[in-house]
């Protein structure tokens, strides 16, 4: 619309500087009735001049002129006029909801149907095949419309255990609980070992943040290849529940019976032995696979070697299949640990072990640690010869594979430190 010529432009900045300096402390409805204001202070055509000078639409400052002369009602309580605005896509669309619900629904998983079947469930994702179905929403509507309706980020939950229905799972929970409860009451020691994965060393990216001068980050190798020069780090644990104590050994090479067995035997000899000097049998919980694999033989044959050489009977208590995260040294060790090198570059196999030697918790957690450079040997086979040598019991109330009791040897006519 084309300004009066009367109004100079000297004219056109003055309005233009008054409209500017108050317009941003205004709801819209105040800035419709500023214009209209500005309006009726000039002659016949002002609606034209203050619509050029102001940017507001000439159909706004026609109402605001309404609302001033009393000929159109001004509600006080509202900004916009009623059923002013885009209208909620809810009523554009009052099949949105639904539709997007039957998106997200649990019972879509695995229907051949679903546009939704491969793709993620994210914002972006929902908008469009909303979209593309003839409902246009944008992502952010899309994440109102599912708060609105009780939805909410949500993570999958560990839960389900493979072997929990074993009919012999909640009894050998019992009897775990049980053994420790009594070995504890008398003075023994129990002890939850475990293999922690194995750890890549180098200056690869470690999982977690830490504090550090802001966009400094640690910067490490791109990718993760191992280094063979290097290799991994196998972090073997042994936890003792009643002291709060932990004992770690660094393997170098193989993850093997003999490993985890001679893990447990530095423990005892720098920390068990100390604390539990009455000893005469110590109690092991371990998980039912890997190098303490309640099926293997080697596993056995080197706890045999142990109790002949301490003269405790080893009782052992396996966890059921899929339970190990009910194990003690996971929760109590591990992830102390894990959380003690959070976003720490492995650089070296010192660096690993001064960071396991460092780990603490607020409950007084204390863990050793020692670099066991030893070469083991995989592939060892234990004959029959050697399985009938062992003297091991195998209690008849319980699941013999799952439990059993090693007793030293009678050696040289004497049993060793006989219990």
């Amino acid at each position: 619309m084309d300004t009066a010529v009367w109004f100079s432009e000297e004219d056109k900045r003055r309005y233009g500087e008054i409209y500017t300096t108050v317009c941003d402390h205004l709801d819209e409805k105040g800035r419709r009735l500023l214009g209209a204001a500005m309006v009726l202070s000039l002659p016949r055509g002002g609606q034209g001049v203050v619509a050029a000078v102001t940017g507001l639409a000439p159909d706004t400052l026609r109402i605001g002129v309404q609302q001033l002369r009393g000929e159109r009602p001004l509600d006080d309580d509202r900004v916009r006029e009623p059923g002013g605005g885009r209208k909620p896509i809810t009523e554009v669309h009052p099949e949105i909801e639904q539709a997007l619900l039957a998106l997200v629904a649990e019972e879509t998983r695995g229907d051949p149907e679903s546009p939704l079947l491969w793709t993620t469930k994210s914002l972006r994702h929902l908008a469009q095949t909303l979209t593309e179905k003839g409902t246009p929403v944008s992502a952010p509507t899309v994440g109102d419309l599912l708060r609105r309706n009780g939805y909410s980020l949500q993570a999958p939950r560990k839960r389900f255990e493979r072997g929990e229905d074993h009919p012999e799972r909640n009894a050998q929970f019992q009897h775990i609980a049980e053994q420790s409860t009594a070995f504890m009451a008398e003075g023994q020691p129990v002890v939850s070992v475990d293999t922690k994965k194995k750890e890549m060393v180098g200056n690869y990216k470690n999982g977690g943040r830490e504090y550090r001068p802001s966009k400094d980050p640690l910067e490490v190798n791109a990718h993760d290849f191992i280094d063979p020069a290097q290799g991994k780090a196998i972090p073997y644990g042994v936890y003792d529940p009643q002291r709060n104590e932990g004992w770690v050994s660094v393997g170098t090479n193989h993850d093997t019976a003999e490993f985890a067995v001679e893990a447990i035997r530095r423990w005892w000899r720098d920390m068990g032995s100390v604390a539990y000097s009455d000893a005469t049998k110590l109690l092991i919980t371990a998980d039912g696979g890997g190098s303490n694999g309640s099926r293997l033989r080697l596993w056995k044959t080197e706890l045999q070697r142990f109790s002949d050489e301490t003269g405790l009977a080893i009782t052992v208590c396996h966890f059921p299949p899929g339970t190990s995260k009910w194990n003690k040294v996971e929760h109590r060790l591990w992830s102390a640990v894990s959380l003690n090198w959070r976003a720490r570059p492995l650089t070296s196999l010192e660096v690993i072990v001064n960071l396991i030697s460092a780990t603490t918790t607020s409950t007084g957690l204390r863990v050793r640690c020692e670099l066991d450079e030893h070469p083991y040997v995989t592939g060892k086979r234990v004959d029959d010869e050697e399985m009938n040598a062992l003297n091991i019991e195998r209690p008849a109330d319980v699941n013999p594979t799952w439990n059993y009791i090693i007793r030293p040897r009678v050696m040289g006519g004497s049993q060793q430190h006989a219990e």
